[in-house]
């Protein structure tokens, strides 16, 4: 199956379909995913007038992300919301390969969006690199903290369109050297830079999505199920390119997955969440040794 594909409408006069859901986000950032339901999230390319030189200074080493209190409850429109998150508190190291993992709907995708503001966290519970991230500028932010979901959307175009999309909004024109490289940090052969993206499947679809966020040279990667549609040589390809990130770049990685052999082979520290609630926190080569009721169970049924 081939995967969607967003028009883009540059020098067209009329809008565009990100311009008709989006008219009053024009500073979002070119790499933003949206969810339609809780379960379904699909990656959206949006317009943005991205300036480069923009990071903030990285801290001293330590957590890049620090956690206080985080709660989020349901909409409801009885006004009576369901918790999704219960007052999680954590601490992100920085250069480590983070493993999010636990039962369907225990919140993890919500844990991983307020990362980068896809979910507006409360004031003062959400920090990166010290700061508090309501306070960045979100477009600077969402350059630091790219994301990578289940389903990938390209713009309609070549492969090499996409990878360059996010630096061509910066003023950057990737050379096509620099294009095939990215493809094969993703496991494509570079002989996809040209081939459209209706040519493309779901799983070839989801690795152009990872070069075009490695486009944009983030220091922070956020994953949900990046290899849930990939097949076992490919999938063990994109977990030795998060490896090397780590390892070269200095990369933080945070993932969710509901794979346990997956997060034991890439994973230097996994956070069980259980109902909103961080119940453990160990070594990928500990899990057995986990105490909580129920992620021990869902541990033992995941093995």
């Amino acid at each position: 199956m081939a995967p969607p594909t967003l028009a883009a409408s540059a020098g067209s006069s009329s809008p565009s379909l990100t311009e008709l859901i989006f008219p009053a986000l024009p500073y979002l950032h070119p790499l933003l995913p949206f969810a339609s339901d809780e379960d379904g999230i699909h990656e959206q390319l949006l317009r943005a007038d991205v300036e480069s030189g923009n990071h903030d200074p990285p801290t001293a080493a330590g957590a890049k992300f620090r956690i206080n209190n985080l709660t989020k409850f349901s909409d409801s429109a009885s006004g009576g919301g369901v918790p999704i998150l219960r007052g999680v508190e954590m601490e992100i190291p920085r250069s480590q390969i983070i493993g999010i993992i636990g039962p369907s709907g225990s919140g993890k995708s919500t844990l991983l969006r307020s990362l980068n503001r896809l979910w507006e966290p409360p004031r003062g519970t959400v920090f990166l690199d010290g700061r508090d991230i309501t306070e960045i500028d979100v477009v600077s932010l969402r350059r630091k903290v790219g994301m990578l979901f289940q389903l990938p959307a390209l713009f309609q175009g070549t492969v090499a369109d996409n990878v360059r999309y996010g630096p061509k909004l910066r003023g950057e024109n990737l050379s096509e050297k620099q294009v095939r490289e990215l493809l094969s940090m993703a496991d494509l052969d570079p002989s996809f830079y040209g081939k459209k993206g209706s040519e493309l499947s779901v799983g070839q679809a989801q690795r152009v999505a990872l070069a075009r966020t490695l486009a944009n040279e983030p220091d922070v990667l956020l994953l949900d199920e990046p290899t849930s549609a990939l097949d076992p040589i490919s999938t063990q390809n994109v977990e030795d390119v998060l490896v090397k990130l780590k390892n070269d770049q200095g990369m933080t990685v945070v993932m969710v997955s509901h794979s346990i052999k997956q997060i034991q082979r890439v994973a230097d520290l996994v956070f069980l969440l259980v109902d909103g609630e961080i119940v453990e926190v160990l070594r990928p080569d500990e899990l057995a040794q986990a105490k909580h009721p129920m992620a021990l169970r869902f541990l033992q049924l995941s093995s």
